[in-house]
């Protein structure tokens, strides 16, 4: 499911197939110093073409951003994320470990670190990364980051640490609707439908709005044979968001409870 700008629709019935890891919020834009204002016109457009899609372009005026300012670790931050978000994560490693060189107390970029290399396979070694960002009080998502500890333990398949730590996000920030999902996710993996769908119901209650958690819980109800319930939800997600992907999942279960 979607959280923020860049989130993957997690559902019950995809947990398997979901992304474990999706990229972080936003790069936040910076002044470069001295003669950087050409690098930061290359940085902010680089930026904009991040933000619209355009991830190959943002690559080439973060470079560019750099080459004419390297010392500036919210450049090699923005290059990382792009390059994260076109699967290449050797660079994005590097990218970041650039960023922690000119500014080790960017607490964000362990974040962005940990992702990429927890997307490469190394949950272990993102974790850690994770770890050290979740315990330092300047971490701006702390949310974000307890999921993400979660998340690696869901793909080691330690469903017990990775509940503990997808609850710790919802304490965090009850209106993460990740957390919920994530939650709800382990809960299937583990066997426990009905409490996944309590989860579920307990997050629609605080995001009424959010099609994620709709989708979810319309799936979760489905899974439990309580399709009335399931249909009203899964209704409503076809029609808010008829092409998306979260439309078309929903759009699907609904032709199953039509059979």
């Amino acid at each position: 499911m979607k959280t923020g700008g860049d989130m993957a629709l997690m559902t019950c019935r995809t947990l398997a197939a979901a992304p474990i890891l999706v990229l972080l919020l936003g790069v936040t834009s910076a002044r470069a110093q001295g003669p950087g204002m050409d690098a930061e016109t290359l940085f902010n457009t680089g930026l904009n073409h991040l933000r619209e899609g355009r991830t190959q372009d943002a690559v080439e005026f973060f470079k560019k951003a750099i080459k004419a300012d390297g010392k500036n670790p919210y450049f090699h931050k923005g290059l990382g994320q792009a390059y994260l978000r076109l699967g290449k994560y050797d660079d994005a490693v590097t990218s970041f470990r650039k960023a922690l060189a000119i500014n080790p107390y960017y607490t964000d970029v362990h974040n962005d670190l940990g992702a990429a290399l927890a997307a490469s396979g190394k949950p272990a070694e993102g974790r850690r990364e994770f770890l050290g960002a979740f315990s330092d009080p300047t971490n701006p998502t702390p949310e974000m980051t307890a999921r993400n500890i979660g998340a690696t333990y869901f793909e080691e398949h330690n469903y017990p640490e990775a509940l503990r730590w997808f609850r710790t996000s919802m304490e965090r920030n009850n209106h993460f609707p990740d957390a919920y999902v994530r939650s709800a996710d382990t809960l299937v993996a583990m066997g426990k439908l009905d409490d996944a769908v309590a989860v579920l119901e307990s997050a629609e209650k605080v995001l009424a709005e959010d099609l994620g958690v709709s989708l979810a819980l319309g799936e979760a109800y489905y899974r439990a044979g309580r399709f009335a319930d399931a249909r009203s939800r899964l209704e409503r997600v076809a029609s808010k968001d008829p092409i998306g992907s979260g439309g078309r999942r929903a759009s699907e279960l609904l032709r199953n409870l039509s059979k």
